[in-house]
């Protein structure tokens, strides 16, 4: 199988990339978008998981046209390419924050900037003339970047804890969980639309920070006042008081196998050479 990819040199993409070459696909790396012309000849399926970080910088109204434009405008261009299968990258923040109400796929879209932004994008890959799979992710934990990187510094200086309140539910995945459902979507083409790439072992906040001193044999007792957040990032602090409850009830009513389906054994899977 020959693997179009935009935004390949990333975590996940990265990763992706391995994982296709290792099983005998051939892997085509797209140029960033705009850098060079695109073409899709010979590709059997399109990976897109490009789009600017949403946690780089602050939300400015400039920075916020961007998070929204490098998506929708990556995925328009990609379907106007007319791939044959087109796996696009989406979010769990589609749903907005929701409390403790539990979201599948077929939950409601939320009101807030990010899950306005979801909507339009997973409303550019629908146009796609073949089949789409959109991937709503969670927080991909990685020993190689990502928020888990940014969350042990103050943990292994002791001064580790959950954000907020610690009330908020955290979506987390592994990378190797995130990359293998892309591969299953791609393999099984009843798969469409929506599909949640959370870990079904869904915890609060509080709970992650707890596990993750655990596995570094660190307290987790400093959480971090959603006040001073606020003022630190602006309106992108309500991403992280603000999680949503989201369970991958596609992939588990397919059969799909996670190889890390419990935070504990995701860590220390992620953190044992770091100790």
């Amino acid at each position: 199988m020959r693997v179009a990819i935009a935004g390949a040199s990333g975590l996940i993409g990265s990763e992706l990339s391995a994982a296709l070459s290792a099983r005998g696909d051939e892997v085509v790396r797209l140029p960033r978008y705009r850098s060079a012309p695109w073409t899709l000849q010979g590709a059997d399926a399109v990976v897109n998981l490009a789009g600017a970080n949403v946690g780089a910088k602050r939300w400015s109204p400039e920075y916020k046209k961007e998070i929204l434009d490098s998506r929708v405008l990556t995925t328009r261009a990609l379907v106007d390419l007319k791939p044959p299968l087109l796996i696009n990258a989406s979010a769990v923040g589609y749903y907005g924050g929701r409390g403790d109400e539990t979201l599948d796929e077929s939950a409601a879209p939320g009101r807030d900037f990010l899950a306005g932004v979801v909507t339009a994008w997973e409303a550019e890959a629908a146009r796609a003339p073949g089949r789409s799979v959109f991937l709503r992710t969670g927080i991909v934990l990685s020993a190689r970047g990502g928020a888990l990187q940014q969350m042990l510094p103050p943990f292994k200086a002791f001064v580790g804890g959950p954000i907020g309140s610690g009330k908020q539910w955290f979506p987390w995945i592994h990378l190797a969980d995130e990359v293998s459902p892309i591969l299953h979507c791609i393999e099984h083409d009843h798969l469409s639309g929506p599909v949640n790439l959370v870990s079904p072992g869904i915890v609060t906040m509080k709970q992650f920070a707890q596990a993750l001193g655990r596995a570094l044999h660190r307290p987790a007792l400093f959480p971090v006042p959603a006040a001073p957040l606020k003022l630190l990032l602006g309106e992108f602090a309500e991403v992280m008081l603000e999680g949503q409850r989201a369970v991958p009830r596609k992939l588990l009513a397919d059969g799909f196998q996670f190889r890390f389906p419990n935070l504990d054994a995701a860590l220390a899977n992620l953190l044992a050479p770091a100790r």
